[in-house]
């Protein structure tokens, strides 16, 4: 068995610093001691001298353990120092003659993590590889995006050679819906003589985590730290009062649980003033309200009110989170309409020169397409915006001038929460619920956590402030609870992959590749939810015992009886059901035979009530039509089969004008007036309804059922029919039944746990293996055909899709153009459901259009084979971005591709960037020489201008 190092969660370095922190006990200050003198020994010693600060002790035990040849986990909020801990990684393979590779979940953080590793140790040193960029490949150290180094583990590449550590930033993004499962795979697949460094956020299940990386990698020591080194104070911004959230004598470092709000905070959200106290306090200082108005009916502030009051609070520089691509373009615009300027002369100048210098190689046509000089009026002014759907060239000079403290204000999404190194004195959240594609939804306490935690530069601030705007709907309870718990589990989002299938099954074999499987995350957390719910169905197998003991009967086989009477039931609820459907079905007959002009006579409350028929309706669906009806009373009703019931008659006729206007007041009057005059004439008396419970006049189909009387005959005739005690047995029975089909459903449950992603790569394994990627030898071992080859190198999200289409060769006649926007179907996910036909360059009858019509139609016999073997993997493709695309490839120019769209700069970078390492993969997988030489010029062709400039 792999052994595993207790884990530990650190103290803050000098406790006593903090108020209410309590001192550490002589064991924990000898233990700290002890890391101390190990630390002033060894290679610890030698890399804490090129430092200018000193380490915390989390960090001083996480290197220690490393050094020890321990893997380590390092869970600690954002802006602790993790990365430190990757860093000594990276100096002990240096020293050792090792390498090292520093993995990331984003181009943009690996492109940032190369630039400070390659600062410390030289460009000859430090290499970059992010599927797009490869700079120095073969380097000591090579910072890479994950999906790299899972591809070099299935690729066996020889760089893999002399691998001695390997750093995951941000692991915890393995519980990323789409991108996570990749990071399982690294983790499983390394070398066992590598260690691994993990790098995670605050989350509450770190030991579980690392038990489960004890149990795939050994010895791994877990160095959790709940402290913050920046202290961080909780406000809300109410109009143009910045108050503390959490009443005076309550530690914001340390709330607690449902810690008191500010009284003075809750009157003002509520609209009181809080009496005649002066809650005055002197500009620029956070914490006390400055005057007495009241803010009943709380509004939001406006953006350039916000940015006022953070400046003269001295709360610059600050990111305020906004959760929406336009709310963040319209911000920026209505700080720049009111006038805001929040940069000296000599900054600005700096900000000009830096922007022309890094967007000196865009042509002047595509910087007047890509809003250039509003973009740079908003950093002369000292705000930005900070988006996906920004040119990344755009983004990445925003990180920068943000990072030297040039731009004072970013308005940003949450994509920027995500290892970007973007300290900030400051962060607001302008509210607490965001679209997650699907629905408005609350922010969790792990996202608030995450937020918030860029709040407070280390060895800068003495304590970082996060602010919440308030509006009409916020509650500072719900708030406090976001705040005082930052902790959020992980979750493994895993899943087998066509890819993954066959790459393990030409590695390792089916049967092996199941127990690798087996050993993942997902499959960790799953059985250790069997646990409880085994020992549950334990219980239930002890009350059944007990129950069946209860119910026996001295005169024969009471679960045989009970069996009886529940075919009884069931049969006479049948027959029940078959009766109600057949009247209904009656009923419908009868409403489908209504006329304009027909008198009815409806049942209903104490006494029927009769209307005129004024729209047949349509033939309706299951229910059959919904007729308009006009009553005595003047009012509009459609009926149903429920509204008719079984007494629904006609009484008469009456003649509707042609043109009766059901809207017009005066038409309803009248046309009741005349609808009464001929119920009198009809001398019609409204039937009294029948009461409610008494039953139909129609016979009871129960009553002439042959089966349902030869199960009373049957069960009169069974021996404990005649015993006295026979309702108490059955109440044990009934209770004993009940248990028994709960028990039955758990016992499923866990049997669909157990085992459960070695299950779902079986039936991963057929689909394959009946589309002829996978084949069985003579000795009925699975095997990689020709076809899965050559799929084992394609890494696109619909795998399978791109895998088919190159098989079948509905691409083969493409040319360059036509090849990318194809591709372009499989990467492409529209933001909105919403989306308008896409139009395809030369018809849907040219050989693009051929082409893409092939496609589906492989989609969609996929898609039937997945649905057979109980699978959902692949997903649709999505046409809306062929044509530009298309443009782009066939090198128009990028007004002419966005002109008439709604696609963003920055979206269409960002999905060119995929569609382009899709390409590069058919380039080198395609069965043809010929596909793969189109595909080679296809990437040459969407590799130039914005797409080109951009690094991310």
């Amino acid at each position: 068995m792999p052994s595993r190092r207790r884990s530990t969660r650190s103290a803050p370095t000098t406790p006593a610093a903090r108020p209410g922190a309590v001192e550490p006990s002589p064991a924990e200050r000898y233990a700290a001691s002890r890391r101390r003198a190990a630390a002033e020994h060894g290679e610890l010693a030698v890399f804490r001298e090129r430092l200018d600060f000193p380490l915390d002790d989390f960090q001083v035990e996480a290197c220690a353990a490393l050094e020890r040849g321990s893997g380590v986990l390092v869970a600690a909020p954002t802006g602790a120092g993790k990365t430190v801990v990757g860093e000594f990684a990276v100096h002990l393979a240096l020293v050792s003659g090792r390498k090292a590779f520093y993995t990331t979940p984003i181009k943009a953080l690996s492109n940032q993590k190369y630039a400070d590793l390659a600062r410390v140790h030289g460009t000859e040193r430090v290499g970059l590889l992010t599927g797009d960029t490869s700079v120095n490949g073969d380097a000591d150290v090579v910072v890479m995006t994950t999906e790299v180094l899972r591809n070099m583990l299935y690729a066996g590449s020889s760089a893999l050679d002399g691998l001695g550590y390997v750093v995951m930033d941000e692991v915890h993004y393995l519980a990323d819906r789409f991108r996570g499962p990749v990071w399982e795979e690294v983790i499983i697949h390394l070398p066992d003589d590598v260690q691994l460094v993990s790098l995670s956020a605050t989350v509450s299940n770190a030991e579980e985590f690392g038990d489960w990386l004890a149990t795939v990698r050994g010895d791994t020591t877990v160095v959790v730290s709940e402290h913050r080194p920046v202290p961080l104070g909780q406000h809300v911004l109410v109009g143009d009062q910045l108050l503390d959230l959490y009443a005076g004598h309550v530690d914001p470092t340390d709330p607690g649980v449902d810690p008191p709000i500010n009284p003075d905070l809750t009157h003002l959200l509520r609209g009181r003033t809080g009496g005649d106290r002066d809650r005055r306090a002197p500009r620029g200082r956070p914490g006390r309200a400055r005057d007495h108005r009241p803010a009943g009916g709380v509004r939001p502030v406006p953006r350039f009110v916000m940015v006022d009051e953070l400046a003269e609070a001295r709360l610059l520089p600050a990111i305020v989170f906004i959760f929406s691509r336009v709310g963040c373009e319209a911000a920026v615009q209505q700080c720049l309409s009111a006038g805001v300027r929040l940069t000296t002369p000599a900054e600005r100048a700096d900000i000009r020169r830096v922007a022309e210098e890094r967007c000196a190689a865009i042509p002047p046509e595509d910087l007047e397409v890509l809003g250039y000089d509003a973009f740079v009026e908003g950093l002369v002014r000292g705000v930005a915006a900070h988006h996906a759907g920004m040119l990344p060239l755009f983004k990445e000079t925003v990180e920068d001038l943000f990072s030297r403290g040039w731009v004072k204000v970013v308005f940003a999404t949450e994509t920027l929460a995500l290892g970007i190194n973007m300290p900030a004195r400051c962060v607001v959240l302008e509210k607490l619920v965001k679209w997650d594609g699907s629905a408005h939804v609350d922010v969790t306490p792990g996202e608030y956590t995450q937020l918030t935690g860029r709040a407070g530069r280390r060895g800068i601030d003495t304590e970082g402030h996060a602010v919440v705007v308030a509006h009409g709907a916020l509650d500072p309870v719900q708030l406090a609870g976001l705040a005082s718990r930052r902790l959020y589990p992980l979750r493994s989002s895993f899943r087998p992959t066509y890819n993954m299938a066959v790459n393990l099954v030409a590695q390792v074999g089916r049967e092996r590749a199941r127990d690798v499987l087996e050993t993942s995350f997902a499959q960790f957390q799953a059985d250790r939810g069997v646990v409880g719910l085994a020992r549950q169905a334990q219980t239930h197998a002890e009350a059944l015992e007990g129950y069946a003991q209860a119910m026996t009967c001295h005169l024969g086989d009471f679960a045989q009886y009970m069996g009886l009477r529940r075919a009884i039931t069931d049969r006479e609820r049948g027959l029940a059901k078959e009766q109600a459907a057949t009247r209904r079905a009656d009923v419908a007959r009868t409403l489908e035979g209504l006329h304009v002009g027909d008198v009815v006579e409806i049942p209903g409350g104490r006494r029927a009530e009769h209307a005129v028929v004024v729209d047949p309706g349509g033939p309706g669906g299951f229910d059959g039509p919904r007729p308009t009806v006009l009553t005595t009373d003047r009012q509009v009703r459609r009926l149903t089969v429920a509204d008719a019931g079984s007494g629904l008659r006609t009484v008469g006729r009456l003649a509707v004008p042609a043109r009766f206007e059901l809207r017009v007041p005066a038409a309803r009057r009248d046309l009741a007036a005349r609808l009464r005059a001929r119920l009198d004439e009809l001398d019609v008396v409204p039937a009294p309804a029948r009461a409610p419970g008494r039953r139909a006049e129609r016979r009871s189909a129960a009553a002439d059922d042959a089966e349902l009387a030869a199960l009373r005959r049957e069960l009169r005739s069974h021996p404990c029919h005649r015993c006295p005690e026979r309702e108490d047995h059955a109440r044990w029975a009934e209770r004993w039944e009940r248990l028994r089909s709960e028990h039955a459903a758990l016992v499923r449950r866990i049997a669909g746990r157990t085992g459960s992603i070695a299950a779902v790569f079986d039936r991963i394994c057929d689909v394959l293996g009946t589309l002829g990627y996978l084949t069985s030898d003579d000795s009925g071992a699975l095997r990689v055909t020709d076809d899965g080859r050559w799929l084992r190198r394609l890494y696109a999200e619909n795998d399978l899709v791109l895998a088919e289409c190159l098989r079948r060769g509905v691409w083969d006649e493409l040319d360059a153009p036509g090849l990318a926007a194809a591709v372009s179907t499989l990467v492409y996910r529209s933001r909105r459901d919403d989306e308008g036909d896409a139009r395809v360059p030369g018809g849907p009858d040219g050989r693009l259009g051929r082409a893409l019509d092939a496609a589906v139609r492989a989609w969609s016999q996929l898609d039937d084979l997945e649905r057979e073997a109980r699978l959902e993997t692949i997903q649709p493709l999505d046409l809306g971005l062929v044509q530009p695309v298309h443009r782009w490839a066939a090198g128009r120019s990028l007004d002419a591709v966005l002109r008439g769209s709604d696609l963003a700069a920055g979206d269409f970078v960002r999905w060119c960037k995929q569609v382009i390492d899709v390409l590069d993969q058919v380039s080198g997988a395609a069965p043809t020489a010929r596909l793969r030489t189109t595909a080679a010029k296809a990437v040459t062709a969407m590799r130039r201008g914005v797409v080109a400039y951009s690094t991310v």
